[in-house]
């Protein structure tokens, strides 16, 4: 079987996605033909290339061939449509071109699945879209764009690509409830989780980064990563400041879209701290550092974005509070498990309280620890691969 995979970013860069599609490339290689059809890279890239129109690579068993598209910095929104418009008008002659035996495209750009359908119908092939995030509805939610009437017709288009699925593969259960209701057969609606690799061994709280990381707090609330729009951020502050000189801090270790804001919101606030991204290799040492970890979703976002920063908090045997609807995908997950707690994401007071019992009662959190790092196999990063290549076998 051959496969095309539609998907603007690929590593080198270095956003989730390419990495996650990455990761699914060398899975089905294994028993299948991979074409990669992505554009030059331009999303924090590890390393940039010079123009070109076409530029086709080998890899074992996958072919990976880049479109000449521009690579604007992403952080300027017009600049980073043009980067999209230019990979989407270069890509689809040349996907037209390859034989291929299923389409499969992501979410970047973020009209995707549109093109992959489009694709996948003008060479009558099956088609499988794995949704990332959910779009048009990340991109209002986000305040990207406004209700217009061109977003309602994206919408429609969306509509349009996913009835035209063999498969879609989702992230978590939130999103699969939102697909089935937009009229989706709910056979053909899949969850396959990202998952984590498991470490060998998980560090102890012995180390220079962890240290830094912990300086000045009795109890660590961790958030490592992106710093997204979809944060219950203004909660977060509140609560902090009402924390302000008992020991209780919340730290953030990464960048994202938010954080210059947060950082504005928390400007004074002494429980709160900010650290730039470690390289991968100090990784293991800042998932040690929390006592706790936040992963949070403004109400009204569940199902819309799915945080798979999730899995690598479980595999370092890490307690979770998730700050997000109760029905959220990783409520959810929590709630099952026991590997954490789950909070309000409207409500700065409950959240402050559940920090003050949780920062005194370290057997509890003990006892969640050991659960997440019970739960964390279910979660390796292996049997989800090995789920999506079945599901792009079965789609076949």
């Amino acid at each position: 079987m051959r496969i095309l995979l539609l998907n603007e970013y690929f590593p080198p860069d270095t956003s989730a996605t390419a990495k996650m599609a990455a990761a699914v490339v060398d899975a089905l290689a294994e028993r299948h033909e991979v074409v990669v059809l992505c554009g030059r890279p331009s999303y924090d890239p590890s390393e940039r290339h010079p123009f070109y129109f076409l530029r086709r690579e080998k890899r074992g068993r996958v072919v990976v061939e880049r479109v000449g598209s521009t690579t604007f910095p992403r952080h300027r929104m017009l600049r980073r449509v043009l980067n999209y418009l230019s990979y989407v008008t270069l890509a689809v002659p040349r996907a037209l071109m390859i034989p291929a035996d299923v389409v499969l495209a992501m979410t970047d750009p973020p009209f995707a699945g549109i093109v992959g359908a489009f694709v996948a119908l003008l060479k009558r092939r099956p088609f499988v879209y794995n949704i990332r995030d959910l779009y048009p509805e990340m991109a209002i939610s986000g305040e990207i764009v406004r209700p217009a009437r061109w977003v309602r017709f994206w919408e429609k288009l969306h509509r349009w690509a996913l009835a035209r699925t063999s498969r879609v593969i989702v992230l978590g259960d939130d999103t699969r409830e939102r697909i089935i209701a937009k009229g989706n057969d709910p056979g053909r609606v899949v969850v396959v989780r990202d998952g984590a690799l498991l470490p060998e061994t998980i560090p102890d709280q012995n180390h220079s980064v962890t240290h830094e990381i912990r300086s000045g707090y009795r109890f660590v609330v961790l958030h490592a990563g992106n710093l997204g729009f979809y944060g219950a951020w203004d909660t977060v502050v509140q609560a902090a400041r009402m924390l302000n000189g008992e020991g209780v801090g919340f730290v953030f270790v990464g960048d994202g879209a938010a954080r210059s804001q947060v950082e504005a919101s928390a400007n004074g606030c002494k429980a709160i701290r900010f650290l730039p991204f470690r390289p991968p290799n100090q990784v293991p040492y800042v998932l040690a550092a929390g006592d706790i970890h936040l992963l949070t979703i403004r109400r009204g976002l569940e199902g819309v974005v799915v945080p798979s920063k999730l899995y690598p908090i479980l595999a370092a045997g890490r307690p979770v509070l998730v700050l997000a609807h109760a029905e959220s995908d990783a409520a959810r997950v929590v709630r099952r498990s026991g590997c954490g707690v789950v909070a309000n994401p409207d409500d700065p007071v409950a959240l402050l309280a559940l920090l003050r019992e949780l920062s005194q009662d370290p057997e509890r959190l003990e006892r969640m620890s050991g659960r997440a790092a019970a739960v964390a196999n279910e979660f390796a990063l292996h049997k989800g691969l090995k789920r999506f290549v079945q599901v792009m076998e079965d789609a076949a």
